[in-house]
C-alpha cells in the first residue's frame, strides 16, 4: 500500500463525507432571533468572553451592562489585535471567517459586521452547512424555555435539515422549583414523587417528545451525580425517565461532568469541570439493558473509563468531544483511544455550537484530526498485513460521522 497515496485518500474522503451533528445548541431559521449568527455572536461565546476577562480591567457588572457589539469589540481588541488568536476558540473565529471568503487580514470588524448584517437567516444556514459538509443538525430543545416553547406551540414547520432532542435540565436538577412551571403547563404534579406525580411527569416527556419529534432525551449532569441514590435526580431518572425511554424505545443522553457557576460573575461562561464517578452510569447501563444511553463526559480523566464501560455494554454509546475537550491535544487522544478500544461504533464529535458559523470551523478542525489518526490505524493495519478499500474507508468514517449514531438510534 502506497503510504502518500492512502493518506490522500483518508484526507479526501474525512473532509468531504456529510457528518450529522448529533449535538448543537442550534436552532432552524424559524426559530427567529434563537439562532444566533454573525461576527458579533462569534466574539462574544462564552468561550472567548471567558478567555478575554483574563486581559480585560472591566468590571463584570460593567461588561454585562454593554450592547453585544460593545462586548464583541472588547473581545476583538484583546484576544485578536492585541495579541494573536492563538487559542483554539480564537483560531476558530479565523477560520470561520476565512472559510466563508472573508477578508481577515485586514483585522476590520466593521466591514465584517456589515457583511453579516446582510446574510439571510435561511439562506446563511444553507451555506454554512454546505461549507462545513454537515447534513443534518440536531437542536438542543427545551419546553421549560419560554421563548423556544412558543414556538413549539404556535406550529414548527418542520425543516428537514434539523432534528430535535428534549432537554430537561429544570426537570432533573431544579425539582420540586421546577413543578410550578409543570403545573402552569397542564401536569398535575406536586413535590412529592407519589404515583400520581411520576404519572404525570411521564405524561410530560410523551407530550413533548411528540410535539417536538424528538431522537432522545437528554441532559447535563454534575461529576457529583449518582445513581441509584435516594436523590430526587436519581428517583426522577428512574422513576420516570429510564421507564419512558424505555417504552419509546429512545436513547437517554447523559453529558456529565459540568460544575455550574464556579465563577457565577461570568454568567454562562463560568462554568466549570469536574472528574466524575462513572459507577452511576455503569449502574444505568447493567440494569437497564433494554435502554439505550447516549453519553459524553467533560473530565479528561474520565474518557478511558467511559470507552471501557462501552466495551461492556452495547446499549452505551459515547459521543463527542464536549466542550472543555474540543481542543485539538484532547480531540486526538480521544480519537486515537476510541479507535484503540471500539473501533468505529463511536460518534467520533458533535459540534456542540451554539452560533451556526460555528459548525464550520469545529468540523474543519476536527475532520483534520480524524484524518491525521485514521491514516496512522489504516496503516497498522496494512503492516500487519490487513489492506482495507476505498469503499470500506468511505463505510468507516459514514459511521464515525454520524452513521453508527443512527444505527444505534434503530436499535
Amino acid at each position: 500500500m502506497n503510504t502518500n497515496t492512502l493518506q490522500n485518500d483518508i484526507e479526501r474522503i474525512v473532509l468531504n463525507t456529510p457528518v450529522y451533528d448529533i449535538h448543537t445548541h442550534l436552532y432552524a431559521p424559524a426559530f427567529g432571533d434563537l439562532l444566533l449568527f454573525g461576527i458579533d455572536d462569534l466574539l462574544v461565546y462564552h468561550y472567548l468572553v471567558a478567555e478575554a476577562f483574563r486581559f480585560l480591567d472591566v468590571p463584570y457588572e460593567k461588561f454585562w451592562a454593554m450592547s453585544k457589539s460593545e462586548q464583541a469589540d472588547l473581545v476583538w481588541r484583546h484576544l485578536f489585535i492585541e495579541q494573536s488568536p492563538l487559542s483554539e476558540s480564537c483560531r476558530g473565529v479565523i477560520t470561520t471567517l476565512n472559510k466563508l471568503g472573508l477578508d481577515v487580514r485586514s483585522r476590520d470588524l466593521l466591514t465584517l459586521r456589515q457583511w453579516f448584517a446582510s446574510q439571510n437567516a435561511d439562506d446563511f444556514t444553507t451555506r454554512c452547512m454546505e461549507i462545513a459538509k454537515v447534513r443534518r443538525i440536531c437542536m438542543t430543545n427545551s419546553p421549560f424555555d419560554d421563548s423556544e416553547r412558543a414556538v413549539w406551540e404556535r406550529g414548527y414547520t418542520h425543516d428537514e435539515r434539523f432534528s430535535s432532542a428534549l432537554r430537561i435540565d429544570p426537570l432533573l436538577m431544579e425539582w420540586p422549583n421546577v413543578t410550578t412551571q409543570l403545573r402552569d403547563l397542564g401536569y398535575d404534579v406536586s413535590a412529592e414523587l407519589n404515583d400520581k406525580t411520576v404519572s404525570e411527569v411521564r405524561r410530560f416527556l410523551g407530550d413533548w417528545t411528540t410535539k417536538i419529534d424528538a431522537l432522545y432525551v437528554m441532559v447535563s449532569l454534575p461529576p457529583t451525580f449518582a445513581c441509584p441514590s435516594n436523590d430526587v435526580t436519581s428517583q426522577l431518572i428512574e422513576k420516570c425517565v429510564v421507564p419512558f425511554c424505555r417504552e419509546r424505545n429512545l436513547p437517554f443522553a447523559l453529558m456529565i461532568g459540568v460544575k455550574r457557576a464556579v465563577n457565577p460573575q461570568l454568567q454562562l461562561a463560568g462554568d466549570g469541570l469536574g472528574r466524575a464517578d462513572l459507577i452511576s452510569l455503569e449502574n444505568l447501563c447493567a440494569a437497564n439493558p433494554d435502554v439505550k444511553f447516549l453519553t459524553t463526559v467533560l473530565a479528561r480523566e474520565n474518557q478511558h473509563e467511559l470507552n471501557v464501560l462501552a466495551r461492556k455494554f452495547r446499549n452505551l454509546h459515547p459521543f463527542g468531544c464536549w466542550w472543555f475537550t474540543n481542543i485539538p491535544v484532547v480531540i486526538e487522544d480521544m480519537t486515537r483511544m476510541r479507535l484503540e478500544l471500539l473501533g468505529t461504533s463511536v460518534t467520533l464529535q458533535h459540534s456542540d455550537a451554539r452560533v451556526l458559523d460555528q459548525i464550520i470551523y469545529k468540523w474543519d478542525h476536527s475532520r483534520q484530526i480524524t484524518a491525521r489518526v485514521l491514516t496512522e490505524k489504516y496503516l497498522d493495519l496494512a503492516a500487519s498485513g490487513w489492506n482495507v478499500s476505498i469503499e470500506e474507508i468511505e463505510r468507516d468514517v459514514h459511521n464515525l460521522l454520524g452513521g453508527s449514531f443512527e444505527k444505534f438510534l434503530a436499535l
